[in-house]
């Protein structure tokens, strides 16, 4: 029977299985690993951890139900993605997302930073990408743009939560511009 099992998605699979680990060891290190290793902060540049931090954020999560919020929606559109445009290419996307939203929470916020829901906000985006035509814009692309980023942008003057949306706008745009970059590749080798 487990012969049968494919292992279908290996950085999907991977990322889901690494932040399911960090949150079992957030939980029996009573959240010390996880604001060591997974969440990203200010803190100095000679810290060992500052980098690690940096990307190790979008593996932590406060709870099992910050975790399955973020990895019900990569789990469902993440292996098409991968499937799509290649592992490589996602992991690329992957960890400069966290780049990106770790060093602008940093340089924005006083407070931590951790969760995969940048990186969500970037495959929403992206999967809009998936099936698109030469010189063509997806309706799917605004819809995503204005019901996703949109809520997101009102949510930053109306909402009073402990909510990055700020990380949500960034991922989406991350994954609206790896989709373009990618789609103007793809037609000019093709051309």
């Amino acid at each position: 029977m487990l012969k049968k099992i494919q292992y279908n998605s290996p950085v999907i699979l991977t990322f889901t299985i690494l932040s399911f680990l960090s949150l079992i060891l957030g939980q029996l290190t009573s959240n010390f690993s996880t604001a060591l290793l997974f969440s990203v902060y200010r803190s100095s540049l000679t810290d060992i951890f500052f980098y690690f931090r940096l990307i190790g954020h979008v593996l932590g999560h406060a709870d099992l139900q910050h975790f399955l919020g973020n990895f019900l929606i990569i789990l469902l559109i993440g292996p098409i993605l991968e499937e799509k445009y290649g592992s490589r290419t996602i992991i690329r996307m992957m960890l400069l997302t966290a780049i990106i939203t770790g060093i602008l929470n940093i340089l924005l916020f006083d407070t931590a930073l951790l969760g995969a829901s940048g990186i969500v906000f970037m495959l929403i985006l992206l999967s809009s990408f998936v099936n698109t035509q030469e010189g063509k814009i997806p309706l799917t692309l605004i819809l995503i743009i204005i019901l996703f980023v949109g809520k997101e942008i009102i949510d930053v003057f109306f909402a009073n939560d402990n909510i990055s949306q700020l990380t949500h706008i960034v991922g989406g745009l991350c994954g609206g511009i790896f989709g373009f970059y990618i789609d103007r590749r793809k037609w000019r080798i093709s051309a």
